[in-house]
């Protein structure tokens, strides 16, 4: 039992951190964002009709060196190993960089579509409100008295009062101020 204890003691304590060593030779620091960044600045030069160009020429006057130029000065006989090095190297190293630049883009544009995404709920959600807001008004609108409804009871109630026996006198539309159609001279007909 004793042996277990001395065992997990000399190990460390789960609840604290364990002590930092230093390196012999310290450890270059990297942003990710400026690698990246660069990575896509890469990518778009490599796409380029000027970079083609350019490595076109760059290729061609190095086969022309080593096939036209002095046999004393050529570097790279007609097999050109060297120029495939240099290409395979090129493309070993721009391949993971286009790649690189492919998934920022790629993370940009997911988190673009979860923002139009976010924006079109709540487009949808605003919507439906409105949608239930202008049905509550036209069922209220319904409920409401209209000009030909309030009309159509006040014929009922004069027939009423007619049918009683009770007179109403009707006063000319001169003496209550309005006129002849029903509506106030003050206020314009709706």
């Amino acid at each position: 039992m004793a042996e277990r204890t001395t065992t997990r003691s000399s190990v460390g304590r789960l609840d604290q951190p364990r002590e930092t060593k230093r390196a012999l030779l310290p450890r270059p620091t990297v942003s990710q964002e400026t690698f990246g960044v660069w990575s896509e600045q890469f990518a778009r030069f490599m796409g380029t009709a000027n970079f083609l160009i350019a490595m076109t020429v760059f290729v061609l006057a190095w086969i022309g060196w080593n096939v036209f130029g002095p046999k004393e000065y050529r570097f790279d006989p007609y097999a050109f190993i060297f120029l495939t090095l240099m290409l395979s190297l090129q493309a070993s190293y721009a391949a993971p960089l286009i790649l690189l630049a492919q998934n920022r883009q790629a993370d940009r544009d997911r988190v673009g579509l979860e923002q139009d995404r976010a924006r079109d709920e709540r487009n949808l959600a605003d919507t439906e409100f409105l949608t239930r807001e202008v049905a509550a008004l036209r069922h209220a609108m319904r409920d409401a008295a209209t000009r030909d409804f309030v009309r159509s009871e006040l014929r009922s109630l004069l027939e009423e009062f007619e049918e009683r026996g009770l007179t109403v006198h009707r006063r000319d539309a001169t003496d209550t101020g309005l006129d002849p159609g029903g509506s106030s001279r003050d206020e314009p007909a709706t």
